[in-house]
C-alpha cells in the first residue's frame, strides 16, 4: 500500500464522527480504518480548511483508478435524514466513504477492501454543499 496523504478533519466532524464509531460493533472493518484514519487526522476550524478539502456533506468528485470510473457522490452520514433521496450519495462508513474523508483535490489513496483487494481512488474536485 502506498504512503496514505495528510488528511484534514473539521473540529466538528471528528466530534460527530467520533461519538458514532463509538456506537459501532466491534469487527466492523471500515468503522475501525475510519478510525485510524481520524486518529491520524489533522483537525482544523471552517475557516482553517485548506481549500479542496473532502468534509462530511461535501460533493466530491473522484475517480476510481482500478476501473477508471468517475463519480460525483455526497459523504453523508448513515441514514442521513436530509441526504436527498434524488443525490447519489456514500456513507462515511461505506468503503469509499471512509477513504475519502479528509483528502485533498489532487490526492490519492490506496484503501484496502476485503480479500486482499485495494480501492484506489483520485480526488478530481470537491463542493462543499450546506
Amino acid at each position: 500500500m502506498s504512503e496514505r496523504p495528510a488528511i484534514y478533519v473539521l473540529d466538528h466532524d471528528f466530534d460527530r464522527l467520533s461519538a458514532m464509531l463509538e456506537k459501532q460493533p466491534n469487527g466492523n472493518a471500515t468503522a475501525e480504518a475510519l478510525l485510524q484514519e481520524l486518529d491520524r487526522a489533522t483537525l482544523v476550524e471552517t475557516e482553517n480548511l485548506p481549500a479542496g478539502t473532502v468534509t462530511m456533506n461535501s460533493l466530491v468528485h473522484f475517480k476510481n483508478e482500478g476501473n477508471d470510473a468517475e463519480y460525483k457522490l455526497r459523504l453523508v452520514y448513515p441514514r442521513q435524514p436530509e441526504a436527498d433521496e434524488d443525490e447519489e450519495h456514500v456513507s462515511v462508513l461505506a468503503p469509499a466513504g471512509a477513504a475519502l474523508l479528509g483528502l485533498r483535490v489532487g490526492d490519492r489513496i490506496d484503501w484496502p477492501l476485503a480479500g486482499k483487494k485495494t480501492l484506489s481512488l483520485k480526488i478530481i474536485h470537491v463542493t462543499h454543499v450546506n
